[in-house]
């Protein structure tokens, strides 16, 4: 699976989620789970991390934070390397406790201009705070706080100010939900879960008909198209797109088709032509294949998509097209494909 590189900017806003090595637990009883909820607490106050949810099961965890100084590559690090030193310690164990990389998704928050962000947070925020829910541990019965008490549900959302930490930023979480930081507010916002827990079919993480469900399995982002957009121009001026863990990533996917539409238009306004003008050309003429030469050139768009974009009817059609096109001599081209195949090479 390729490493998709971390995107970071200040005051982003992520899902967080780890698993032990071989999915093993990364707790073996309340003491390991303070010792957990410490070594967070620590992370948050050092790297100013402001947390609106997390939970702590027995072999992951799962949190949502806004970072405001871009640092949560290197507070990341120092916390799943400060708790397995601590935990291996304690325990006498030694080696990995967490199997490979964390997972981060970016969240569009406030600071995207996003009509809905709102919603996309709050999706994120309940689905952390149903997975004891949805794991069993609580049976819908009594609160779900009082059942499970390792996440922000117990040990933020229920507290009043003064009995909680400083980086859970409940007060703020609230206001997403439309409730005050009151005794009345946090318990309105509390059985809003218990009702969720005890009627399954409450539990939904869906937004404009996206499942946030399915981004946690795969994908890098969740949010808007406009969002998505943001983030792509921050890989567009990021040194991040030069590696090769990019390159293959699923982040990468996005940014690559955006380029290839990108010189797609290039070439409408080169040829004087509107994109469906210029596949429509009888196949002999160069000028829908020298747009895919260039998409193909350019970018690591596959040829079925190339094909299906260009009307050359199949990937291996594509692969030939392209492949004539780059071995014929420019003398033997149109002054104007000829002169867009020279623009590309000098691109």
């Amino acid at each position: 699976m390729p490493r998709a590189p971390r995107i970071e900017f200040e005051n982003a806003c992520y899902h967080i989620m780890a698993r032990g090595n071989r999915r093993e637990p990364i707790v073996f009883g309340d003491d390991d789970r303070k010792l957990f909820v410490k070594t967070l607490s620590e992370a948050a106050t050092r790297y100013h991390w402001e947390v609106f949810a997390w939970v702590l099961m027995d072999n992951h965890y799962h949190f949502v934070l806004r970072n405001p100084q871009a640092n949560l590559v290197e507070g990341m690090q120092w916390l799943q390397n400060a708790y397995t030193r601590r935990l291996n310690a304690k325990h006498q164990l030694w080696g990995h406790l967490f199997g490979g990389r964390y997972r981060s998704i970016l969240i569009e928050n406030q600071d995207s201009g996003g009509a809905v962000w709102r919603d996309y947070l709050r999706t994120v925020i309940d689905y952390v705070h149903l997975n004891p829910g949805r794991a069993g541990l609580v049976d819908g019965v009594d609160r779900v706080s009082t059942d499970y008490p390792w996440s922000s549900l117990a040990q933020g959302y229920q507290q009043p100010p003064t009995r909680r930490p400083k980086w859970l930023a409940v007060a703020e979480g609230l206001d997403l939900y439309g409730e005050k930081d009151t005794a009345r507010g946090r318990r309105s916002f509390i059985a809003r879960y218990d009702k969720w827990s005890a009627d399954e079919s409450g539990l939904e993480y869906e937004v404009d008909g996206g499942s946030f469900e399915a981004r946690v399995k795969r994908g890098w982002f969740w949010g808007s198209e406009a969002f998505k957009e943001k983030l792509i121009t921050v890989l567009e001026n990021g040194p991040a797109r030069e590696s090769r863990d990019f390159r293959s990533s699923e982040t990468s996917r996005d940014w690559e088709e955006k380029r290839a539409q990108e010189i797609l238009k290039e070439g409408e306004s080169h040829f004087g032509e509107s994109l469906k003008e210029l596949v429509e050309k009888q196949y002999g003429d160069w000028t829908r294949t020298s747009l895919a030469w260039a998409v193909w050139k350019e970018t690591s768009m596959s040829h079925r998509w190339i094909a299906e974009n260009l009307n050359l009817k199949s990937a291996a059609n594509s692969s030939q097209q392209i492949r004539r096109f780059s071995q014929l001599d420019d003398q033997e081209l149109p002054p104007k494909i000829r002169k867009w195949k020279k623009s590309r090479n000098a691109a």
